[in-house]
C-alpha cells in the first residue's frame, strides 16, 4: 500500500524556471528580448506592469539606435584661382642647335582595365549589422551571443548568412564587453568572481571565450 506524503512536491506544484519572477526580471536585465518574450508569455507580472516595462525597453531600444547613427558631412575643397598670365616681350630668339633625328616612336602602354563594380550589400545584412552594432554598444554582448541572437527564431531571426555578414563588419572589443558585462553581475547580483566567470563563458550564459572572461575577471572593478 502506497503512502501519500504531504511534503513531496506534485507534479502540479512544479513550477518551470522561467515562470519564476526573479528569473524573468534576470532575462530583461541581461537580454531583454528573451525576459520580454517569457514575461507576456507566462503573464509574471500584472498587465500594468508588463506595458510599463516593455514601453520603456523600446524606447531605450529606439534612443540607442538614434544615437548609434553617426552623420558626417564632406566639404569640397575649394578651387583655387588660376594664376594670372602676364603679358612680357618675346626674346629673341637663340641660335638653333644642330637638329639631331627624332626617336622612333614607343608604342602607347594598354589602358588598365576599369575595376569591377562592387555589388550592393543586401537591405538585410545592413539591418543585421545596426542590430549587431546595439547589442554590442548597449547590452555588451559577445561575438557568439551577438550572431545566435541574431539567429535566433526568438530574437531577431535574421538568416545565418546576414548575421555573419554582421559578425564580420562589427568593430567591437569584445574583451571590454567582457569587463563591463562581469562588473553588472557584480553590482546587480552581487557574484563570486568565480562564478561571475563561469557565467561569462557558459553556453546558456554568456558565450565569451575563456581568455576574454579571464580579462574581465582580472580587470573588472575591485
Amino acid at each position: 500500500m502506497e503512502f501519500y506524503n504531504p511534503l513531496e512536491p506534485t507534479p502540479q506544484n512544479k513550477q518551470k524556471l522561467t515562470e519564476k519572477n526573479w528569473f524573468v526580471i534576470l532575462l530583461l536585465i541581461l537580454l531583454w528580448p528573451v525576459g520580454l518574450f517569457f514575461m507576456w508569455k507566462n503573464r509574471v507580472f500584472s498587465k500594468t506592469v508588463r506595458i510599463i516595462i516593455s514601453s520603456v525597453l523600446i524606447l531605450l531600444l529606439i534612443i540607442g539606435f538614434a544615437m548609434s547613427k553617426d552623420v558626417s558631412t564632406a566639404t569640397k575643397p575649394m578651387e583655387q584661382p588660376a594664376p594670372a598670365t602676364s603679358t612680357t616681350t618675346k626674346p629673341k630668339p637663340a641660335p638653333q642647335p644642330e637638329q639631331k633625328p627624332a626617336p622612333e616612336p614607343q608604342p602607347a602602354p594598354e589602358p588598365e582595365p576599369a575595376p569591377t563594380p562592387q555589388p550592393e550589400v543586401p537591405r538585410e545584412y545592413r539591418s543585421a549589422l545596426e542590430k549587431a552594432k546595439n547589442y554590442s554598444k548597449l547590452m555588451h554582448m559577445s561575438k557568439q551571443g551577438i550572431y545566435d541572437q541574431l539567429v535566433s527564431e526568438y530574437g531577431e531571426n535574421f538568416s545565418p548568412e546576414a548575421a555573419q555578414y554582421a559578425i564580420d563588419h562589427l568593430e567591437a572589443n569584445y574583451f571590454e564587453n567582457a569587463v563591463k558585462k562581469a562588473n553588472s553581475y557584480q553590482e546587480t547580483l552581487n557574484m563570486s568572481p568565480n562564478a561571475i566567470y563561469d557565467q561569462l563563458i557558459s553556453e546558456y550564459g554568456e558565450k565569451f571565450t575563456e581568455e576574454e572572461a579571464a580579462y574581465a575577471i582580472e580587470h573588472m572593478d575591485q
